[in-house]
């Protein structure tokens, strides 16, 4: 990849703090996006997005930890599609699992907020092999 970013904003959503620490670094890194925000659950997230939601600071693309407390990744999508056009529009959703379940891949298939699903961990395979 050349010295410029691919993109502007990225978000990461993930009860993990580890795991938000290690996609971080390696998306800075790969120089894959100028800022990466971090959330630490679905709710902190969608606070962002509704005070941000004109903003230079809504995701082009948001990683989406499926499994999560009080808020899981579906319990997010369902919020997400709340959200106003603009964040909508510009937001693609990564759902990212640990699990290998069917289910839910086919139920983040069927979103249509949802860009891909993906196995964790993040890493630079992934992030070239996304085109979006």
């Amino acid at each position: 990849m050349n010295g410029t970013s691919r993109y502007p904003v990225v978000m990461l959503i993930d009860d993990n703090e580890l795991d938000n620490f290690v996609n971080k670094k390696l998306i800075e890194s790969e120089r894959f996006a100028n800022l990466v925000l971090t959330q630490p659950s679905g709710v902190s997230a969608l606070e962002f997005l509704k005070k941000n939601s004109t903003g230079s600071e809504i995701p082009d693309i948001i990683f989406l930890d499926i499994m999560m407390p009080n808020m899981d990744g579906f319990a997010f999508l369902e919020e997400f599609a709340k959200l106003n056009d603009e964040v909508k529009k510009k937001s693609k959703i990564v759902m990212l699992s640990t699990s290998e379940s069917f289910k839910d891949l086919n139920r983040a298939n069927q979103n249509k907020h949802v860009y891909k699903f993906l196995n964790k961990p993040l890493n630079k395979p992934v992030l070239d092999a996304l085109n979006i």
